[in-house]
């Protein structure tokens, strides 16, 4: 998981309710969250996919700002697609590697 200062903690609560459309796994235990940053009314997310050709992307970039924009004070959410630092299974939470063992996906 990323970085979760004491003013974005609410805001990564509320992303583990946006699930990827894969798995049903949330974006936050799938470690595609890096980082939350609050500037005014406006949050900054700084995420990553597990692969470059990922199809479901506009779709979970849609979920994150709809469920964004519910939160009180949020008036804009912009999200900024890194590549760098690579999504590894090593950035799932214990939380998503207990769910893929569910579903007979290894994390390893």
């Amino acid at each position: 998981m990323g970085k979760i200062g004491s003013d974005t903690k609410k805001y990564w609560e509320a992303l583990k309710e946006v699930m990827d459309p894969e798995f049903p796994i949330s974006v936050v235990d799938m470690g595609l969250i890096y980082d939350i940053e609050k500037n005014g009314d406006e949050l900054h997310i700084t995420m990553t996919y597990t692969a470059v050709s990922c199809a479901c992307m506009e779709w979970i970039e849609q979920d994150i700002r709809h469920r964004l924009l519910q939160e009180n004070g949020v008036q804009a959410v912009q999200i900024n697609v890194v590549w760098d630092p690579p999504w590894t299974v090593d950035r799932l939470s214990p939380e998503g590697r207990e769910k893929l063992k569910y579903w007979g996906v290894s994390s390893k």
